[in-house]
């Protein structure tokens, strides 16, 4: 009987402990249950990287596994609404990726505005003389090689770009190209003193490494932008701690664009996030509730 009490005790003892282990692989940082994977669009653009990288290391932080896929914005969009991707950073509300939000406004959620300082539209080098808004170029297209340089397609500046050309009257060719085969061509054009006219927002590098001036829009195309925190609908439910982390997000402006001129200089991307998170503990607990 003794022998037998013996084994059942070393039996409850390793049923207690295999118990108290599984549980302790299944729970995050926090203390909770975080086993779900959640998966962030990442565009094709660098204000995409530093809120998308600091957002991943804190729910890193919280236990989850945290996914990242590239896509073009309309690929984003696309995969939010079909459930293939919970989150996107950069979404420019409410005009650039309207089109998007008003064709999934069922399947896609508006959690947070993260800045509200984006400012976007046609650049040129400000020491263009005479051309000050996109009416002055009708009939000076030929300056800038009657062409505009652009993103991706598929952008909701492509798609704003191809209709002011149009809207405008003007004799120019939209050359879509990625983000960094647009600045590759006008740092080019810049550096010979050619004048150029290509696609520019902030934050963004460009603005620190190039003097630009951004031309006057008098038909409204591109109007200042707030940055937004988007999800797939089901993110609330299935993920209720990440959606409410996110409701609370809010990022400068000037930090991001400070963060991404470190990483264009060569700085590795999450060491960069994870010196803003060590700088800002104030606003990343208010964005973690504590």
């Amino acid at each position: 009987m003794k022998k037998w009490k013996f084994s059942f005790l070393l039996l409850l003892l390793f049923t207690l402990l295999v118990g108290c282990s599984s549980q302790t692989q299944n729970t995050g940082g926090n203390g909770t249950n975080n086993s779900e994977t959640i998966t962030f669009g990442v565009t094709p653009w660098t204000s995409t990287v530093p809120p998308t990288k600091v957002a991943k290391l804190l729910l890193e932080d919280m236990g989850y596994t945290v996914e990242e896929k590239n896509a073009d914005a309309g690929g984003v969009y696309t995969g939010l609404s079909r459930g293939d991707l919970d989150v996107f950073m950069d979404s420019w509300l409410p005009d650039m990726h309207a089109n998007y939000m008003n064709r999934y406004k069922s399947q896609i959620e508006d959690v947070a505005v993260s800045y509200t300082e984006g400012e976007l539209g046609w650049v040129i080098p400000s020491n263009v003389e005479g051309i000050d808004s996109i009416e002055d170029l009708k009939g000076k297209e030929d300056l800038f090689g009657g062409k505009v340089y652009g993103i991706e397609e598929g952008a909701g500046m492509t798609i704003t770009s191809k209709e002011m050309i149009e809207e405008y009257g003007l004799d120019l060719e939209y050359v879509a190209s990625s983000e960094g085969g647009m600045l590759a061509q006008a740092s080019k054009l810049m550096k010979s003193g050619d004048p150029v006219l290509f696609l520019g927002w902030r934050p963004h590098p460009m603005f620190v490494d190039y003097d630009l001036k951004v031309l006057e829009d008098p038909k409204g195309f591109f109007k200042t932008s707030e940055v937004h925190v988007v999800a797939n609908n089901s993110l609330k439910e299935e993920a209720p701690e990440v959606h409410e982390f996110l409701s609370n997000w809010s990022m400068p402006v000037e930090d991001i664009e400070e963060m991404i001129v470190k990483i264009d200089n060569g700085a590795d991307e999450e060491e960069v996030a994870q010196e803003w998170i060590d700088n800002n503990q104030d606003l990343v607990n208010a964005m973690l509730g504590k």
